[in-house]
């Protein structure tokens, strides 16, 4: 998803190329140019809906290893996945850019998840892993 991102920033630099002064932009007409300039954005817009449906992926690998590692509460794994799905949902918006219901819905999802992405931050931040099951399971695997 970094590339997807760093190749998706060459857009924005489109945006700022056309809008410079540059000498060689004289060619085209100033209708012309900010329409360049809005299929740039356009693409740039296109390449984050990417971005996002990779990035939903990552909360859902996320969300089910901290649901199944016993280091954190399971909640914080499920919140996750629903950013995982929010995600998702909103990576739609390039097939139904006007869809009003699609936007909403993931809206809502979207809420949540962030919820759980901030909840998951602060509770490493604060708390950490649970050290008891860390220690129970290390000691479980120096006996193998």
């Amino acid at each position: 998803m970094t590339v997807v991102m760093a190749v998706n920033v060459f857009n924005s630099l489109g945006v700022l190329l056309l809008s410079s002064d540059a000498k060689y932009l004289t060619a085209f007409e100033p209708g012309q140019l900010h329409a360049l300039v809005l299929l740039c954005l356009n693409q740039h817009d296109s390449g984050v809906y990417i971005w996002q449906l990779i990035f939903s992926f990552q909360f859902l690998v996320l969300g089910y290893l901290v649901f199944k590692s016993g280091f954190f509460p399971r909640i914080l794994g499920i919140l996750l996945m629903v950013a995982c799905l929010g995600y998702l949902m909103d990576s739609f918006g390039i097939l139904y850019p006007s869809s009003g219901a699609l936007s909403i819905a993931s809206s809502v999802v979207l809420a949540v998840g962030v919820i759980g992405e901030l909840s998951f931050i602060l509770w490493l931040l604060i708390k950490g892993v649970n050290v008891e099951q860390w220690e129970i399971r290390a000691h479980k695997s120096d006996g193998i």
